[in-house]
């Protein structure tokens, strides 16, 4: 059973003949898939078309309250800038694939509490950061010195992009990575190196006339094919917007307080998607089967030792306390939801209370 600390045997290849760069990306692929990717691929720097689409997208204000997807325009577009002397990206992916029977049966246990299921588990972030370190310290050690720079969902990187070209999948009509024989439960990660190596052929287009992920979206986030409108994605609703939500929308969420999967679970590419049994991956606090007035019940002291090591932290106790009241207010209006919000009639916080008392109000009338 793999997990973040289980000893890993990784294989020393012999140093690559000089001026062989096929070689060293076989090489290179091979430590890799022995630090736990499953997904490997190299691709170049040029992402011109891909700045284009992210232009249009922000001039559409569809980014809403994310301003940081507005900076470094110059080093998105180049990653030979933001890390000067890079000549390639090395794209990797761990798979996750999950059991979509489990999620649906959350999502329709109006009582219980959904969490996106890449946030049931420890923040995948650093295990693949410290594994790409690891793998850059590798390749190091069987070629010299090595110039680099790990990238895990972080600084101005066009992943999904740079994932296409080096033959990791396609950006789906969700906008999400899909790869043909996997699916999309899968995560990513960047190594920027100053290595000339071979590139993958970019990932052809397979979603066809398919529009499940377009129909199922329960805010009709997807506006179009291939374009999301954050400022209605309960992703980011739950998670990146600060402030009230949009009452339209609120009955709209269900009972999604961090995330939601619904493309993904019903694009039909997942019937491929593998599980991987990394231990940071297993849900941890009952997140895949708490209820929402459990979760409701939660101190800020609690919210931050559970949280710890966790991607929920992101949203902060507030805008936790505020989606699990909506979804209280969407739930079914049995005593124990009622209780719970009840026990926040004198919620201090103005952004918490008012959404309390948006939810007591659906069961009151």
């Amino acid at each position: 059973m793999r997990g973040f600390y289980t000893l890993r045997i990784v294989p020393t290849p012999a140093s690559p003949a000089p001026n062989d760069p096929s070689r060293l990306r076989q090489q290179i692929e091979a430590l890799a898939r022995a630090r736990g990717f499953q997904r490997f691929g190299v691709s170049g720097v040029e992402l011109g078309e891909d700045i284009a689409h992210l232009e249009h997208w922000l001039s559409q204000g569809r980014h809403g309250d994310m301003a940081w997807m507005e900076r470094n325009h110059d080093k998105r577009s180049a990653p030979e800038q933001l890390v000067p002397g890079t000549l390639r990206v090395i794209c990797v992916g761990m798979d996750y694939g999950q059991d979509p029977e489990t999620a649906w049966a959350t999502l329709d246990d109006g009582e219980r509490a959904y969490v996106a299921r890449y946030a049931l588990g420890r923040d995948y972030h650093k295990l693949m950061r410290k594994r790409l370190q690891l793998l850059a310290d590798d390749v190091a050690a069987m070629i010299g010195p090595l110039g680099h720079r790990v990238f895990v969902d972080s600084a101005p990187v066009l992943e999904r992009a740079l994932a296409r070209n080096a033959g990791l999948g396609w950006i789906g009509k969700h906008t999400c990575l899909i790869d043909k024989d996997g699916g999309s439960w899968f995560f990513l990660g960047e190594l920027f190196v100053d290595l000339d190596l071979p590139v993958d052929q970019p990932a052809g287009n397979h979603c066809g006339t398919c529009a499940r992920c377009i129909d199922i979206c329960p805010t009709q986030a997807i506006v179009a094919p291939y374009q999301l409108d954050a400022r209605r994605c309960i992703a980011y609703l739950t998670i990146e917007h600060e402030g009230a939500i949009d009452e339209a929308l609120r009955p709209l969420i269900g009972n999604r307080i961090f995330g939601c999967d619904d493309c993904q679970l019903v694009c039909p590419w997942n019937k491929f998607a593998r599980r991987n049994d990394e231990a940071d991956f297993r849900a941890r606090n009952d997140l895949d089967t708490a209820t929402l007035p459990q979760l409701f019940a939660w101190s800020e002291d609690e919210f931050l030792s559970r949280s710890e090591g966790s991607a929920i932290r992101r949203s902060g106790y507030q805008r936790w306390r505020r989606n699990i009241a909506v979804a209280l207010g969407n739930a079914p209006s049995t005593p124990e939801v009622i209780a719970a919000l009840e026990s926040a009639r004198d919620e201090p916080d103005e952004i918490v209370a008012e959404h309390v008392q948006w939810a007591l109000a659906r069961h009151l009338r």
